[in-house]
C-alpha cells in the first residue's frame, strides 16, 4: 500500500495512525514495542523514526511504501 505524504518526512507514529494500526498518538509508544515492525528490512521500535519517500515499512504482514 502506498502512503502519500506532502511533507519531507513523517514519523513511524504518524504512519501507524494514518494506516489505522492505532487510533491516537498516545498508543504509538506501546504499538512500536508490541507490533513486528521493519523499516527497509530492519527491525524498528522508535515511534519517532523519520520515514522518507521510497522507505518500505512492514507492519506484521502488511507492507507500506512512503511516496
Amino acid at each position: 500500500m502506498k502512503v502519500k505524504i506532502t511533507t519531507e518526512f513523517i514519523t513511524l507514529g504518524q504512519l501507524l495512525k494514518i494506516t489505522d494500526w492505532i487510533s491516537s498518538g498516545g498508543e504509538a509508544k506501546v504499538a512500536v514495542k508490541t507490533l513486528n515492525i521493519k523499516v527497509n528490512g530492519e527491525k524498528e521500535d522508535r515511534r519517532g523514526r523519520k520515514l522518507y519517500p521510497n522507505d518500505k515499512i512492514q507492519i506484521e504482514n502488511k507492507e507500506y511504501e512512503v511516496e
